[in-house]
């Protein structure tokens, strides 16, 4: 009883968004692709290079949207194909044309436009069948119930159904039963057939995938050779202003020891004292910059004991849940760590949390880590930020990063590298 409930209720949830669907391609891809069309078309006269890229946006948004529902309703992922907008593009009309040139030579606004042809045609017919399958039998149950009176002088086909007596109503009925049980069967694939119907156009194509992959992981080689280079220079400054420092100086301590021990010896004892304390302060700054080069935990316990010690070492309490059945590669592992030290650090400065929580699993052939905390949210990916950095740090692997932050919290960062275990 409970199953056919669910399955009613999943099926009639369906037909609502067949209809919110049916209403969106024909209103929004028919208004948006005559907007393009026009807008391509005034292109030569010069009042297009004005309204493309208005146009063109807006084309862009519908699309992202129905990426959204798509990932949302039927769990079908779209990729976002788009190249980026150039950042130099100047002002006035000048820039104007720049971005419409930018935009007219990504071939996925082009994609874009063959989707809103298929969007308000095939897959408008599939978004209304998921609808109308569970809607229109209501007409038939209604005129069973009586309806059928109001055309006993004027035939009222239902469907193949001629309905002008209380049997073909009974008969209009029926056939309403039998469209009601195949919305039931058909409405949830008919639904999902739609958002694949718009990946088969929305996602960018092999080739394009293939450019799109270079081009980012020789972007994020190069990120990563520069971050490097600095990293040295950050190692080189450390040893220089920190335990150089202290030896040189613990050196002329020892010096100054030797010269007073037979002179002096309770100024000795000081310097010594001096120079102990030194010695200890040395090596402690050593053992923090090899851990902030790699971890030691991190190379003899893994990631998930590495990432648990360095939960305990901050102020916030924490819930590290870690299913990792072996071990990644060592420079994922240093990726992955230092991404989620970098994460963490953001929660204790600006988060303002009380509590977060650390999972680190493997599945699909990706390392899988979220952090997410109960803290005031507001968190973004963008120039500058903490987070870009990140970014870009998991990108060296091919890995992405997603974050959920909405004001007032809580903020969730989701990283995803794909690699197998050992």
């Amino acid at each position: 009883m409970n199953a056919t409930r669910s399955r009613i209720r999943t099926a009639l949830t369906a037909a609502g968004r067949g209809v919110v669907l049916s209403i969106a391609s024909l209103a929004g891809s028919i208004t948006l692709f005559v907007l393009a069309v026009v807008s391509l078309v005034l292109i030569p006269l010069g009042i297009g290079l004005v309204t493309t890229p208005t146009v063109l946006g807006m084309v862009r948004k519908h699309a992202n949207q129905r990426r959204l529902l798509a990932a949302t309703w039927s769990d079908v992922r779209i990729p976002v194909p788009y190249r980026p907008l150039p950042n130099d593009v100047r002002g006035g009309f000048v820039g104007q044309v720049e971005r419409t040139s930018s935009l007219l030579k990504d071939p996925a606004t082009w994609r874009d436009l063959q989707w809103l042809l298929v969007d308000m045609t095939a897959g408008c017919v599939l978004a209304i069948l998921a609808s109308a399958l569970m809607i229109y039998p209501v007409e038939g149950f209604v005129l069973a119930a009586g309806l059928w009176r109001v055309f006993t002088d004027d035939r009222y086909w239902y469907a193949f159904v001629p309905v002008d007596s209380q049997a073909t109503g009974l008969m209009a009925a029926g056939l309403g039963v039998v469209l009601f049980l195949t919305g039931l069967l058909v409405g949830v694939p008919l639904l999902r057939l739609h958002f694949l119907l718009a990946r088969t156009l929305l996602a960018p194509s092999h080739e394009h995938e293939l450019v799109r992959r270079i081009d980012r992981l020789t972007e994020t080689r190069h990120e990563a050779v520069d971050t490097a280079a600095s990293e040295l220079r950050r190692i080189e400054r450390d040893l220089h202003d920190g335990a150089q420092a202290r030896l040189v100086a613990m050196g002329m301590n020892l010096s100054t020891v030797e010269a007073l021990i037979e002179k002096d010896p309770a100024q000795a004892k000081k310097l010594l004292a001096v120079a102990r304390a030194s010695s200890a302060e040395a090596l402690t700054e050593l053992r923090d910059l090899v851990r902030g080069i790699h971890p030691p935990v991190l190379a003899e316990r893994g990631l998930g004991d590495a990432v648990k010690a360095l939960a305990l070492r901050l102020p916030v309490p924490s819930d590290v849940d870690v299913e990792l059945p072996g071990r990644v590669d060592a420079p994922v592992e240093s990726a992955a760590y230092f991404a989620v030290s970098e994460v963490l650090t953001n929660v204790v400065k600006h988060a303002e949390a009380g509590h977060f929580w650390v999972d680190i699993h493997h599945t699909g052939g990706a390392l899988r880590i979220s952090v997410t905390d109960d803290g005031r949210g507001g968190a973004s990916v963008g120039d500058g930020s903490g987070l870009s950095g990140i970014e870009r740090r998991l990108g060296t692997f091919d890995g992405i990063m997603a974050v959920s932050s909405p004001a007032g919290g809580p903020t969730m960062v989701t990283m995803e590298i794909p690699c197998e275990l050992s």
